[in-house]
């Protein structure tokens, strides 16, 4: 009784510690942005608010997003960390790392397919339901995973049920289901000239998900022993996900279909098999799209997964440190990605992601001066420099990949292009630069995301130019 009243004075004195309040600022916070950058300074408009309906659509479609690339980032670092040293034999430790990343890369295999069910179901039934199936899937694999024994007490079992619930993760994963419908959410809700803008919030997810996964790695270093965080705390994040994931099914579920689907329905437009109708007519679309995202992932996982792995083993930089020094490099993303945004709304998605994608060409070759100057300060600003570009790259494509698509099978489509992005950007981007590492050194790294960049800039060239 004592412990609950003091939590409960706890909570009454810090109101920032109760869940609707931190919904209330959360939904403050969108509310202003929502007013678009032109009317931030001194022209905004304060006689005509964002409509609750908007607002809600907004906060939503950002809320799911986090919680989920939160889920997805926990499991990215902990293969950085500590996976291989739990669910894998402890004979060869070279070969724990590498088998580690390979697990990271399951679920991206599994986010097409994803895409194809989750796809399908958006495009027949609707965004709301399939948006709240998605997480809901993605949430129970992720708690289970911080659940699973392991090498130690299971055996060879370990490994294989963790790579089911991987599969399971990345099949219900906001980058395999979620993304496309959060996406639409906001772009098929938005007015006109401020698509980008309303698509930038999804966008948001992935570097809130990627601060909280972060801080909540970066105390546990802090708090604990390395014994004791290889033993049980590196499981605290899996499981505290499982709060976050009834929250954003709370929000889901209070959500109206989008106007764009609702005529479609109206008037009987939907595919009995929209698959077989987005490969008939839009194939190319989806592997252009797919090509365009490979920049945005692989700046990402190679900034997070191997420079945290590279940093903390051959560099030998503490834990706490690299995790704050990423804390501090994830907030060049933050503030890349509405600047972005807004700034495809006004000349265009194609302009934005193209000088982003070549920018990324030239900073792929800064990657080993820049790891190997044993300067903290320097690694710190060429990671903040990598996820800058990768938000750049990536707040237009909330916008641009569903405008590939009609409406009608524009789920499948910008979800499809979404994940086999992620395939060829980030599914495997760990384990390459880590084979690059050991037989050819770290400037092959460097050249791998030049070369990645370049190709996504040559596959936007190919698609669809919308101006904002």
């Amino acid at each position: 009784m004592a412990g609950a009243i003091s939590r409960k004075n706890r909570a009454a004195r810090f109101p920032g510690f109760c869940l609707p309040s931190c919904q209330k600022w959360a939904q403050a916070l969108v509310c202003f942005m929502l007013a678009s950058p032109a009317d931030h300074p001194t022209t905004m408009n304060m006689s005509t608010p964002t409509t609750p309906s908007t607002l809600r659509i907004a906060f939503a479609s950002f809320i799911g997003t986090a919680i989920e690339f939160y889920d997805f980032y926990i499991y990215a670092m902990a293969a950085a960390l500590v996976i291989g040293q739990v669910f894998f034999p402890a004979e060869a430790p070279a070969a724990q790392s590498l088998n580690a990343f390979l697990t990271f890369g399951i679920a991206f295999l599994a986010r097409p397919l994803g895409a194809l069910l989750f796809g399908h179901f958006g495009d027949r039934v609707g965004r709301k339901v399939t948006l709240a199936a998605s997480l809901l899937l993605m949430g129970v694999s992720t708690l289970l995973i911080g659940l699973l024994p392991g090498y130690a007490e299971w055996g060879v079992w370990a490994p294989i049920v963790l790579c089911v619930l991987r599969f399971g993760q990345g099949l219900g994963l906001g980058l395999g289901g979620e993304w496309g419908g959060a996406a639409l959410l906001a772009t098929e809700h938005a007015p006109e000239g401020r698509r980008a803008w309303f698509g930038m919030f999804p966008q948001l997810g992935p570097s809130v998900g990627f601060l909280l996964a972060t801080l909540s790695f970066l105390g546990l270093s802090l708090w604990l022993t390395d014994a004791e965080f290889k033993a049980w705390g590196w499981r605290v994040p899996f499981i505290a996900s499982a709060l976050l994931v009834v929250v954003g099914l709370y929000v889901r579920f209070t959500l109206a279909e989008t106007p764009a689907f609702a005529a479609v329905l109206a008037h009987k437009a939907t595919h009995r098999l929209p698959l077989r109708a987005l490969l008939k007519t839009h194939a190319r679309a989806v592997l252009l799209g797919a090509l365009a995202m490979g920049v945005c992932y692989n700046l990402f996982y190679t900034a997070t997964v191997f420079c945290l792995s590279y940093g903390t083993g051959t560099l030998s930089i503490p834990r706490p440190v690299f995790l704050g020094m990423l804390c501090v490099a994830i907030l060049a993303m933050t503030l890349a990605t509405p600047l972005a945004a807004a700034w495809s709304d006004r000349i265009g998605r194609r302009p934005v992601i193209l000088r982003g994608a070549l920018a990324a060409i030239l900073a792929g070759l800064l990657l080993a001066p820049a790891l190997q100057s044993g300067s903290l300060l320097l690694v710190t600003a060429y990671l903040a420099l990598l996820l800058f570009l990768m938000g750049v790259t990536f707040a237009p494509m909330g916008a641009f990949l569903p405008e590939q698509f009609p409406a009608a099978v524009r789920y499948s489509g910008a979800g499809l292009a979404y994940s086999l992005g992620g395939i060829l950007g980030a599914s495997v981007a760990p384990a390459i630069s880590q084979a690059l590492v050991q037989q050819g050194g770290l400037a092959w790294v460097g050249i791998y995301v030049s070369v990645m960049a370049g190709l996504s800039a040559l596959a936007v060239l190919g698609l669809r130019a919308r101006a904002g």
